[in-house]
């Protein structure tokens, strides 16, 4: 017997017995989630360490409530070791006997112990990550060494033999990674978390390098700030405003982004230059420029006005400023280099002559405190300006970021030339690139809108003239001109890099980009006015993605598109939305109607002379394009990445991929390295050649997957069951963002909900629908084995693909899922679900040649498996709830409502936690 199917019957004699002492019932808890999965000795001991600091604030908060919290888990680690064969309705009978003699109130704070634990769970593997990346790293003897842990560096080398070294250098200089952050509504933590979390996990830094009665404190500490995590409220009093939303981007800025960013520069410098980095001017570009739709997002989202869009502006924009005025302080304030011994260069000396004539007091008292040191005296005076920036005085201020790096420049060239080379390409170096990567507007802004707004927009204006009395006009169309000029406004302030893109959702024709360009001609009075705008047509339905290149061929046509070809250089962006395909025809069909878009219009690119950049509107969840971004490069048709990767990050996305230094740090290189990767013919010719052989294959799964999706979201009364059996409801009542769940346009259908509660729902229904659905069926139909494994081993493309679905299969569990199909009391709805489930799970583990999910994941695979039994029993409540307020609804009281609501809301967030995926 093993050791698993021994503590199955050991715990199950316990709980039947009623015989569980708690030190006894604390071991084998700890035995059973922490020592049976096989995962490293370090996370090992850090997760049972928190298991049991938890169990210490549940039991001093109500010793009822731990011995509650210790059974349930005892009883869902059971069923659990028995997840292989046991799919019975009753397979959790016991577990949920216990949640039924608990009150509402005692029920939450549960929800709230297991919630805490997988906050606590999350820390610990990101230590983990970070502790062995930095062993990884220190492995590696030299920077000369032939095998470098930095992906750019890889991917430099790799393009250095593979185009020559000309070809890679020019290629380098074109790379650009383009992150969007989004206030899309799918973080489940609030704010007050996040902070607790933080704290936290530098508690556990902290306890590597403590010992005695440090270490005491360290845990008296933890204890706090865990008992503080319990008693906390998961759900946030009310939704974030945008401007509330924008402080997130400002949060990872200040965190991490802003300092983080040059190092990823300075390392490839490393690697490439050796001794000479930091001595000589840099080879690695500023290719991180981050951007975001927070406050300027309006497609959907009436909180998003034209003076919220300003506001958040000025915010980024004094907030960087505010950054760049202190650390030109501090670097000047370094440059203690006198005359004598560093001689001031001419032109620097110029510089001097004209800060002086901007301010004299001010010069005075940089020349008081540096006396003959002309280089510290000129950036101190450089970080005066730039807080005179901020306030907007006249005689100070820089014009633009471009004045300030002017100034920069003249700084490190004088160094540079008086032999201080350590100075001029260190700490300044360090600045130039910070200027390089935020400007003065921290991220590039971009807005977004409806393509309907527009159309309706102009037929409003030509039925009462442009300058007819503004009451004349509906309000959205005053809305609309009044963004533009917005746009304007910001360009001025902040520079044109602040806010020139503007998205249109929903693209079908090149009418609606002429409809943008037009409506800002009409915004102003005068022609010189009207803001630079590259206006970028979004295609996100899957019939919209077939007519792309129809599409782009008349867009390209249109005076204004032609004109800003011409200025940059024929650079073109076009976005691909994954939400809206996969929400309507299937994951299975979207993926490769997305792959086949992206083709096209790369082929189009190359014959039309088009520098494309393809943004991509991927999400965290992979029924939205999520996984991990570098695999997702590499995948990409050719032509298609084109030395630039853009893509939105939205969510618990951006707190798990930035919220850390060292994690984001190797994020960046990571998807910087592959996107430059992704141009190496080897790369090219693996994409292409695989996409040609298994081109009959593909159409084969795209038209059965998409037959079996569309029968599933056509029968009749399936979005009412939809709603029945997922928390979707509750889902929309959550305060995780300012952006209804549904289009301002009329929402009465699945078709107008958006995709994110779609795909949020079916992860806490713990069936993952949005990630799979139809794939088994697809692999039937092509009904061969052998070349399914072929075309996972040899096309990047499916390999991704499979693997995500896999890693969505390995968080759903069928005997929950039961549980909440059965509460829309449709049989034949819930086996449809199931039946698909069981088939597509069959064939990716045949696929795989794995004997369950992840099972050949040497680290992933345990650790989601150690995390099942909390995020069941966490499930087990939020379903339990669910069937008393889908039973009783009439007959319940309102305050009795709101509590079960509430109830269900605090294990949204827990499950959300545990699983790590929501929309």
């Amino acid at each position: 017997m093993s050791e698993i199917d021994q503590l199955k019957d050991e715990i199950a004699a316990k709980v039947a017995n009623s015989s569980l002492g708690e030190r006894e019932l604390e071991q084998i808890v700890a035995r059973s989630t922490v020592s049976v999965v096989d995962i490293p000795d370090e996370l090992k001991e850090n997760l049972a360490l928190f298991l049991r600091l938890v169990r210490t604030v549940l039991a001093e908060f109500d010793p009822k409530l731990r011995e509650a919290f210790d059974q349930l888990l005892a009883d869902s680690i059971t069923v659990n070791a028995r997840a292989d064969g046991d799919a019975d309705e009753g397979a959790f009978k016991d577990a949920s006997a216990i949640i039924e003699t608990l009150d509402v109130e005692s029920a939450v704070m549960l929800a709230r112990a297991f919630a805490a634990f997988f906050h606590l769970a999350n820390i610990c593997e990101e230590d983990y990550r970070v502790r062995s990346l930095r062993a990884r790293e220190a492995a590696v003897p030299t920077i000369a060494d032939e095998d470098p842990v930095n992906d750019i560096t890889v991917a430099y080398r790799r393009l250095v033999e593979e185009c020559g070294q000309d070809e890679a250098s020019a290629l380098l200089g074109r790379l650009e990674f383009h992150p969007v952050f989004t206030a899309h509504p799918t973080e489940a933590r609030r704010k007050a978390v996040e902070g607790k979390i933080r704290r936290i996990s530098a508690l556990l830094e902290e306890r590597a390098q403590a010992s005695g009665i440090a270490l005491a404190e360290n845990e008296r500490r933890m204890l706090q700030e865990i008992d503080a995590l319990l008693r906390t409220s998961p759900i946030a009093i009310k939704k974030p405003t945008p401007v509330q939303e924008a402080e997130t981007v400002i949060d990872i800025f200040d965190h991490t982004l802003f300092d983080m960013i040059p190092e990823v520069y300075r390392r490839f410098d490393d690697w490439e230059l050796g001794d000479k980095a930091g001595t000589v001017p840099p080879v690695c570009p500023a290719f991180f420029h981050p951007g975001s739709w927070i406050g300027s997002d309006r497609d959907g989202n009436p909180n998003v006005t034209a003076k919220l869009s300003r506001q958040v502006a000025e915010r980024y924009r004094a907030h960087v400023l505010e950054k760049l005025a202190d650390a030109t302080y501090a670097v000047g304030s370094s440059l203690t280099l006198d005359t004598s011994s560093t001689k001031p260069s001419d032109q620097l000396l110029n510089l001097w002559s004209h800060q002086v004539e901007m301010s004299e007091s001010l010069t005075d008292h940089a020349r008081a405190i540096s006396a003959s040191e002309t280089h510290r005296a000129s950036m101190i005076i450089m970080s005066h300006r730039l807080r005179a920036t901020i306030d907007r005085t006249a005689d100070l201020m820089y014009a633009n970021a471009d004045e300030y790096l002017k100034d920069l420049y003249c700084v490190q060239r004088s160094l540079a030339e008086a032999g201080a080379v350590r100075a001029a390409y260190g700490p300044v170096q360090k600045l130039i690139w910070q200027a390089q990567t935020f400007g003065f507007h921290l991220v590039e802004m971009e807005f977004r809108q409806h393509s309907l707004v527009h159309s309706r927009a102009l037929k409003d204006i030509r039925e009462h003239g442009r300058w007819c009395e503004r009451g004349e006009l509906q309000p959205m169309t005053r809305e609309v001109l009044d963004t533009f000029r917005a746009i304007g406004s910001i360009q001025r302030r902040n520079g044109t890099r602040a806010a020139c893109r503007y998205i249109i959702s929903f693209t079908q024709s090149a009418q609606n980009v002429a409809d943008v360009y037009e409506l800002a001609r009409l915004a102003f009075a005068h022609t010189q006015d009207v803001p630079t705008l590259d206006v970028i047509p979004l295609f996100e339905q899957i019939r919209d993605l077939e007519n792309a290149v129809d599409i782009l061929d008349e867009i390209i046509k249109l005076p204004p598109v032609r004109e800003r070809l011409e200025q940059t250089g024929r650079k073109l962006e076009v976005m691909l939305g994954y939400s809206d395909s996969s929400k309507d025809e299937g994951p299975t069909a979207a993926t490769l109607v997305l792959h086949g878009a992206q083709e096209r219009i790369a082929r189009w690119a190359e014959k039309m002379d088009i520098d494309l950049v393809l943004m991509h509107g991927r999400g965290g969840a992979v029924g939205r394009g999520g996984g991990p971004a570098n695999r997702a490069v590499l995948s990409q048709p050719t032509g298609s990445v084109n030395c630039h990767f853009k893509l939105t990050e939205q969510g618990e996305v951006i707190f798990a991929r930035y919220g850390n230094p060292t994690l984001a740090l190797r994020h960046v290189e990571s998807v910087a390295g592959a996107t430059l990767l992704q141009s190496a013919p080897s790369i090219g010719y693996v994409n292409g050649e695989s996409t040609k052989k298994y081109a009959d294959m593909a159409a084969l799964l795209d038209s059965a997957s998409r037959e079996r999706y569309l029968d599933l979201l056509g029968t009749d009364g399936f979005v009412e069951w939809f709603s029945s059996v997922t928390p979707l409801a509750e889902i929309g009542l959550m305060p995780i963002g300012s952006r209804p769940a549904k289009r301002g346009l009329g929402a009465q259908s699945l078709d107008d909900l958006r995709a994110i509660p779609w795909i949020f729902s079916w992860s806490q229904a713990r069936v993952n629908l949005a990630a799979w659905y139809g794939l088994g069926s697809a692999c039937e139909r092509v009904g061969d084995l052998g070349l399914l494994r072929d075309a996972y081993a040899e096309w990047p493309l499916f390999t991704t693909f499979i693997d995500n679905v896999e890693m969505s299969l390995s968080k759903a569990d069928e005997r929950l899922a039961k549980m909440y199909l059965s509460l829309g009391g449709r049989t034949d709805l819930s086996e449809k679900v199931l039946d698909e489930l069981r088939l597509t799970l069959r064939w990716v583990l045949a696929i795989t040649d794995d004997e369950r999910p992840l099972g050949n994941r040497r680290i992933l695979g345990p650790v989601i498996r150690l995390r099942l039994p909390f995020v069941n029993a966490l499930s087990l409540i939020q379903v339990l709830a669910l069937r008393r307020l889908r039973e009783r609804g009439e007959s319940l009281t309102p305050e009795e409502r709101d509590r079960l609501t509430y109830l269900i809301l605090c294990t949204v967030s827990g499950v959300s936690a545990g699983l790590q995926n929501t929309g």
